[in-house]
């Protein structure tokens, strides 16, 4: 079962309280900027993973300044679409809410934020805490990711997959520097995964190794740790895993990483 440390009382909770209950995943975005980027990839991966879980969800976002290029941006990473909704009170039987949201924000310290108010914020609800991310310097406004660029620049970037890797490597609750070394580190990684995906797509099919499923949704249960996760992908590369089964276990866990592994099978070599 998922559980998720709330960053109002600093204690893990369940995610889901009753099974197969709705849960309401509201992100709270505090602008176009790549901090506002970071909470709603969280927030998706949040949803992604509630949903193999089997739980239903209802996914909300506050209001920002510049809400469609915040949303364009959010969709060129791969983030499903959020109903825009400023209050994060109600909703269609939803009787729990997990928001997503930076410190300082109106849930966590009731100063008024764009995303809503403290008023929105049920005391019950669970508080899934984002650290900002500082932009680098030099190279990195090239990406679109200076203050003044905004996520949603004309970044020249190929991929813009490698953005969603970099902010996923740490984890949520850490402040994140994104820098041209950063950029670049996962730029490699990801290449060389779906290089490997491709290749490994044309052996024999073999199941996910149960111990291996297990330590991934160890990983993703225990407070969202996404670096956990893609610590596990980086264990079975080098493994002695049959290649069908690594195949599968990256699909697999692509549920949750939204990073298209997949994406380069039967691509001419």
């Amino acid at each position: 079962m998922l559980r998720i440390i709330d960053a109002r009382s600093g204690e893990p909770t369940d995610a889901v309280p009753a099974r197969r209950s709705l849960v309401r995943v509201h992100a709270r975005p505090p602008g176009f900027d790549t901090t506002g980027l970071r909470v709603l990839l969280v927030a998706d991966v949040l949803v992604r993973a509630l949903e193999l879980g089997g739980t239903p969800v209802w996914a909300t976002s506050g209001s920002v300044a510049d809400p469609d290029a915040l949303r364009a941006s959010a969709a060129a990473l791969g983030i499903r679409p959020f109903e825009d909704h400023r209050d994060a009170t109600g909703g269609p039987g939803a009787t729990h809410t997990l928001q997503v949201l930076t410190p300082g924000s109106a849930a966590t310290d009731a100063a008024a934020s764009p995303g809503g108010t403290a008023d929105d914020a049920a005391a019950g609800d669970v508080r899934v805490g984002v650290a900002p991310v500082e932009s680098g310097s030099g190279p990195e406004a090239g990406h679109g990711l200076g203050a003044g660029a905004g996520p949603g620049a004309d970044t020249g970037a190929p991929d813009p997959t490698v953005l969603r890797l970099a902010l996923l490597q740490h984890r949520r609750d850490d402040p994140l520097r994104l820098d041209a070394a950063a950029l670049a580190e996962a730029g490699d990684t990801l290449a060389r995964w779906r290089a490997a995906v491709a290749a490994w797509a044309t052996r024999p099919s073999r199941p996910v190794p149960e111990d291996v499923r297990q330590r991934l949704r160890a990983a993703w249960e225990d407070d969202l740790d996404v670096p956990g996760v893609l610590g596990v992908l980086r264990w079975v590369e080098e493994s002695d895993v049959p290649e069908g089964a690594r195949f599968e276990t990256y699909a697999y866990a692509d549920r949750l990483l939204g990073l298209e592994l997949t994406r380069d099978i039967g691509a001419a070599s």
